[in-house]
């Protein structure tokens, strides 16, 4: 593992030297911007599929209806169904779930790495490194000890805040607009019963954006750049690939 982190941390320092003459002090929070790029541009082929998927599953709705409907009463019968239908249309009900797991090694990787006092049994350098002043391995409470929330360091969170507010409120208002044209109909369980509570989660689904918020204020900066950049990623990505999808769709879109 400490070979592996030595690897990491070489990539990182490789990306800071090669933004150096462009960013001076700021290359290795550009370096983590850039990273985070490029990790979810590695994974956009998979949002794409997972955007496809979602739309076919959302065209096989008639017809799971009618399965759960024949089968009500036989919920081992209907899910054997379920099942046999979605392998006939090509159709993963994980599908989306794929993306946003691809991201997790990539993230952890990044916390470790600046909360890592040693990295192969050397002092870990990136630590000494900064944006605008905040270190990168620090978070907000650290901040508000040097200067309070519009001191220097603190300021830098609070850009990072307003960032995450403003995607999250887009993704708040984008969401209510597709639910108040398309209204989604209650989500029911393999019974064909509604499912308890679903309801009050797909009212709750727009406001899980602004938990990334706490997110930001409790991991190292480093790992809140990452946060922002692939929050802001996906904002995008979900505006562009689901930009037709009815609210059922875009509500179940994976977040991250």
């Amino acid at each position: 593992m400490s070979a592996f982190m030595s690897a990491f941390a070489g990539l990182v320092g490789a990306l800071a030297d090669l933004l150096q003459p462009l960013l001076a002090t700021a290359s290795t929070a550009a370096a983590i911007v850039l990273f985070t790029a490029l990790v979810r541009l590695a994974v956009h082929p998979l949002s794409r599929a997972a955007a496809r998927g979602q739309k076919a599953r959302t065209k096989l709705q008639p017809q799971i209806a009618e399965l759960r409907r024949k089968h009500a009463g036989n919920p081992e019968r209907m899910q054997k169904a379920l099942m046999e239908l979605h392998a006939k249309e090509k159709v993963s009900p994980l599908s989306g779930c794929l993306p946003s797991l691809l991201q997790m090694p990539a993230f952890f990787l990044l916390y470790h790495l600046f909360s890592s006092q040693d990295i192969g049994g050397e002092p870990n350098r990136l630590l000494g490194h900064d944006l605008l002043g905040a270190p990168l391995g620090e978070r907000w409470h650290h901040a508000l000890g040097e200067g309070g929330p519009f001191g220097p360091q603190g300021l830098v969170y609070l850009g990072l805040f307003a960032i995450v507010a403003a995607v999250a409120t887009f993704n708040y208002g984008r969401t209510k607009r597709q639910m108040a044209a398309n209204p989604v109909t209650p989500a029911t369980g393999p019974d064909g019963q509604p499912v308890p509570g679903m309801g009050a989660m797909t009212k709750l689904m727009p406001m899980m954006s602004f938990l990334t918020l706490l997110s930001v204020a409790v991991v190292p900066l480093a790992a809140a750049l990452y946060i922002v950049t692939s929050t802001t990623w996906t904002a995008v990505e979900r505006a562009y690939l689901y930009r037709d999808a009815p609210a059922a769709e875009a509500a179940v879109a994976p977040a991250l």
